[in-house]
């Protein structure tokens, strides 16, 4: 039976980023739904690791939005349950030779100008921080700003807190529109009239743009994880190899590989990245797997002999110039676009879900939002 309700805002998207952005919305007195397809943190968000990274980024508007998160991911873990797994571990990025340390040096200069923490580790000290590391590095860089959360855990304990009533396994089949404008959403079991419309779909943002009639070329790029047997804390930061930096920049469509090592409180080890654009398919790669084992053994060998219990894989939803959409689109008034943060939405979900909250209140944004703007693009 069809029902009908009107909030202020329908959200389309019950990952990190959509979550976020109810939980903000309602912060400023809005009243919120947030319609999914599938379950919370069903999709990306549920496939990610939990990064909450600033090392990774150079100076520019993606910087900027990640340590303004980091500063609400702090607020948010004083305030969310401690199943959110809150984990202030710092990263370390680490080179293998002189030539790599020198640009990671370069690197982490241009960052320390927007407010980035880092500090060069000489090679006779890296073990002080990672006792298990391979010997004959050229050395790296401590990053104590990053931190992890557990995804899906972040992402429904966020939700929970905004109050937004949820119509979990709902899809939306229409975007509701008058006079060319967003005025709600409609799923097989009900219609949602709101004046505004926030599509936090993530790697099926495109197709909810489309629905609304307008254009957003968010594409999937496909990443493994390999999750090892519970073990001591062998891995005490997150830690990876200086190409990684390299790799979340590129346009390739090809399959790229960079080693991600971390520990997790209950145990297991963390074992990613990989990229490639291959569309939505879900089969099982083995020589990504391959690639990802070896390059974890050659950081940390105490792994070589470790068993992977299980691997997984999700699609990060890809923009063209690796930047997200966030805000109004002035193609469909009342749509606003939160999606497109690729492999970072866990890390930028709080600062989006300001954005999109100083958007539907017309209030000042807490930073310029003018890079993330949905129709940058031809």
């Amino acid at each position: 039976m069809s029902q009908t309700h009107s909030p202020d805002v329908v959200i389309i998207g019950a990952g990190v980023v959509g979550a976020a952005c109810a939980y903000y919305a309602a912060r400023s007195g809005l009243s919120v739904a947030v319609v999914d397809r599938g379950s919370v943190a069903g999709g990306t968000t549920g496939a990610g690791e939990g990064n909450l990274l600033v090392s990774d980024k150079e100076a520019g508007p993606e910087l900027d939005l990640a340590l303004l998160s980091t500063t609400l991911w702090r607020e948010l873990a004083a305030v969310l349950p401690p199943e959110t797994e809150y984990e202030a571990k710092g990263g370390l990025v680490v080179a293998p030779d002189d030539t790599t340390l020198k640009a990671l040096r370069g690197f982490a200069d241009g960052q320390r100008a927007s407010g980035v923490v880092s500090n060069e580790i000489g090679p006779d000290a890296l073990h002080d921080l990672e006792p298990h590391l391979a010997p004959g590095l050229a050395g790296g860089f401590h990053y104590p700003q990053d931190a992890q959360v557990q995804p899906a855990q972040a992402a429904a304990r966020l939700l929970a807190a905004s109050g937004a009533a949820l119509y979990a396994g709902e899809e939306v089949t229409e975007i509701l529109l008058a006079d060319g404008a967003a005025r709600g959403v409609r799923t097989p079991h009900r219609t949602l009239h709101a004046p505004a419309v926030v599509n936090a779909a993530g790697t099926w943002g495109g197709q909810i743009a489309a629905l609304a009639g307008t254009t957003l070329p968010v594409l999937p790029r496909r990443g493994f994880v390999l999750v090892t047997e519970p073990l001591p804390r062998v891995v005490r930061h997150k830690v990876y190899a200086a190409d990684y930096i390299a790799d979340v920049a590129s346009g390739s469509a090809a399959l790229q590989s960079s080693a991600v090592v971390e520990g997790t409180p209950a145990g297991p080890v963390l074992i990613g990245a990989t990229r490639e654009r291959v569309g939505f398919d879900r089969s099982p790669s083995t020589e990504a797997l391959r690639r990802l084992a070896r390059q974890a053994a050659a950081l940390f060998p105490v792994l070589s002999d470790v068993r992977v219990l299980r691997a997984y894989h999700g699609f990060r939803p890809y923009l063209p110039d690796h930047l997200p959409a966030i805000g109004p689109d002035p193609r469909v008034p009342g749509l606003l676009h939160a999606c497109g943060h690729e492999g970072a939405g866990i890390g930028l979900a709080p600062a989006t879900g300001l954005l999109i909250a100083a958007a539907l209140t017309n209030t000042p944004p807490p930073l310029p939002p003018h890079p993330f703007r949905p129709n940058r693009f031809p």
